[in-house]
Order: structure tokens, then C-alpha cells, then sequence
């Protein structure tokens, strides 16, 4: 799956330099960790800037250097960030973090849009039989009451049990993974990827390119 992903970024990527001479990316979310699918040295041969967007809690975890920027920002409000004025916008296992309210998807899915002529987005598939953040069979299609009960009686996936029924709501609205169906309201202009496994769709990537 990391192939195929790198694969399409490249060619974004290729597409770019070719009609730009340079790659102005801005990553919703985005870490210098995820970008080792991608040698470094083709990415500077490409002229590539990332400039990663991370809420501001967050940020201080990262340095700059010559490849990446760094900047505190909402991924549902990118303040300050001209229409168009990056290349690509990408985001990976981010929009299903934004909120557990379709305004807020919403509102991520237009600056997704806006800040960028292209862009690339990987998010869970709703419908896959395993959660993947709490690692647990048919987790996300459980009422929200009985998800939080789950969150506060058990260590699940990378969640730690939490007791306070505040701090599992929050874990539980934390994660709200989409369909197809929304995903297509959502970028209606994208073409959507299939990544599987054992043929059931674990995840969707979206491109517009």
C-alpha cells in the first residue's frame, strides 16, 4: 500500500515540476515520518517544500529544516493561507480527526480545496470490519453510547482505558471515519482509490490531479 501511495504522489509531484519548476505542498497534518515513503533525495531533486500544518499543541514536536516548514493552523480553518498558493494539498488519516459533526468535514474539505490547485487525501474506509485507531471488530458501527462504555472499560488499540466518561467521549468523537457515499459529497470533483486488503477496502485515497 506505501507503493501505491508513493506512486501517486510522485506522479503529482513529476506533474508539477514539469509545468513549475518547483512543488509547493502543504501537509494537513502532516510529519516528516510519513514522508520517508518518499526518498528524500527525490524530493529535493524536485525543488519540493512541505509546509505542514499541525494544531498548535502539536507543532513545538517538530523542527523545520530544508525540506519541511512547520506552523500552527486548524485544518478546518487555515487562516492566513491564500486561495491557491500551494501546488498540492495533502492529508493523510486526518479528516476522520477533524470533529465527529459533518459542518466541521465540511469545513475541512473546502480549505483542502481551497488552499491548492491539486490534492491528495487518504482516509479510512467507514466500512472496513476493523476500527483502526481502537482496533476493534465493527467498533465504528456501535451506537456512540456503547462505544464510549467499550473506551472506559478497556485498553483498545492505541487508547489507553479512560475511566472519566469525558475523556472516552472525547476518543470516541475523535475518531469518526466516512464512507464513500460522504466522501463523494465531499470531493465530488476526486478520483477515489481503493486500498485493500484480502479485497475488502481497508482504506480510500482521493485525487485531484
Amino acid at each position: 500500500m506505501r507503493k501505491k501511495r508513493s506512486a501517486r504522489i510522485i506522479k503529482m509531484i513529476n506533474d508539477c515540476y514539469a509545468e513549475y519548476g518547483k512543488v509547493n505542498i502543504i501537509d494537513i497534518g502532516g510529519t516528516k515520518t510519513y514522508w520517508k515513503i518518499i526518498p528524500t533525495d527525490f524530493l529535493i531533486s524536485k525543488n519540493v517544500h512541505i509546509t505542514a500544518v499541525n494544531l498548535p499543541d502539536t507543532t513545538a514536536m517538530f523542527e523545520d529544516d530544508e525540506l519541511f516548514t512547520f506552523i500552527d493552523g486548524d485544518g478546518c480553518n487555515l487562516v492566513g493561507i491564500h486561495d491557491k498558493s500551494f501546488h498540492i494539498s495533502h492529508s493523510n488519516s486526518v479528516i476522520e480527526h477533524v470533529g465527529d459533526t459533518w459542518e466541521r468535514k465540511v469545513q475541512f474539505a473546502e480549505e483542502t480545496k481551497r488552499v491548492a490547485e491539486k490534492y491528495y487525501l487518504q482516509t479510512p474506509n467507514y466500512w472496513f470490519p476493523v476500527e483502526p485507531h481502537f482496533l476493534t471488530p465493527f467498533f465504528q458501527w456501535f451506537p456512540k453510547s456503547i462505544r464510549i462504555k467499550l473506551v472506559q472499560n478497556f485498553k483498545l488499540g492505541w487508547y489507553e482505558k479512560k475511566t472519566d466518561y469525558e475523556d472516552a467521549k472525547t476518543a470516541v468523537e475523535g475518531c469518526d471515519l466516512l464512507s464513500r457515499k460522504e466522501l463523494k459529497k465531499l470531493f465530488p470533483e476526486a478520483k477515489i482509490y481503493d486500498e485493500k486488503i484480502a479485497l475488502m477496502t481497508k482504506s480510500l485515497i482521493l485525487v485531484k490531479d
